[in-house]
């Protein structure tokens, strides 16, 4: 007759939940994974199925039960762990909806708004569709695989344990929080350069030639040089949100090696 002792349930029981947990909360912070439109039984279906592939490979886990006050600290400091990971990637996509706000308001489309399910509140229309792009760009290149395979690296930089979670990690966490607005005015730089030319124009237009009626045709204007020049820049975001996608994807291994 097939029996099982405690302590043996207890060790297949702390195996297979303290990973789960730091995986499932990367994957509901995450940018791609952790989407609304994603649900949540198929992100309790991942994290359960990569939790049983890396499980077997973590090696010795600290010697206490699920429910006794140790092993409790240790599931929230793996879901900590997991948060902070999700959302150092949230920030690198961010900064491209900071870019796509910066770019609207100069082009005078910061009125143009439209309730996003992401966001769970109204969204830039030009803001929205630089993150459609962003992540179709994410997914093109594998970067949800990568993310994975980073958190996955974590279990050996930050074993499971009990310990607090250094300062250092959370400081490092908001240092590259400045990302958002860089990356996103290195972006939008040349759109926001442009326009302020083009603003700059009009306005001696209105100087030289008052009868034209410049306050008519400068809002057109702004819009249509602001839409072909991202247009020109299609090409170029690419290879610069690769950039972006590989600084995140590295900077959670910063991150999760400050947090020791």
């Amino acid at each position: 007759m097939f029996s099982v002792t405690y302590a043996q349930l207890n060790t297949w029981l702390t195996a297979f939940l303290w990973p789960f947990v730091r995986i499932l909360a990367l994957v509901a912070a995450a940018p791609a994974l952790g989407d609304t439109s994603v649900p949540v039984r198929v992100k309790v279906g991942l994290a359960a199925f990569v939790t049983l592939i890396i499980a077997p490979t973590l090696g010795a886990l600290p010697q206490a039960t699920v429910f006794s006050a140790e092993g409790v600290w240790i599931i929230v400091n793996q879901f900590l762990i997991g948060i902070a990971l999700g959302f150092v990637m949230q920030i690198v996509f961010a900064a491209v909806e900071a870019t796509g706000d910066i770019i609207g308001l100069s082009m005078g489309l910061g009125f143009a708004t439209f309730f996003d399910v992401h966001a769970s509140g109204s969204s830039a229309v030009l803001s929205r569709f630089m993150w459609t792009i962003a992540m179709l760009t994410f997914l093109a290149f594998d970067g949800h695989l990568q993310m994975v395979s980073a958190l996955i690296a974590t279990f050996q930089s930050i074993p499971v344990s009990a310990n607090i979670l250094g300062a250092n990690g959370w400081r490092a966490l908001a240092g590259y929080g400045s990302t958002v607005l860089t990356s996103g005015l290195l972006l939008a730089m040349p759109v926001v350069t442009a326009l302020l030319i083009a603003n700059l124009a009009l306005g001696i237009l209105n100087r030289a030639a008052p009868q034209i009626g410049v306050f008519q045709v400068g809002l057109p204007l702004t819009m249509l040089v602001g839409l072909l020049l991202v247009q020109l820049m299609l090409p170029n975001m690419i290879p610069y949100f690769s950039r972006l996608f590989d600084s995140g994807i590295e900077e959670m291994g910063r991150v999760a090696a400050e947090f020791r």
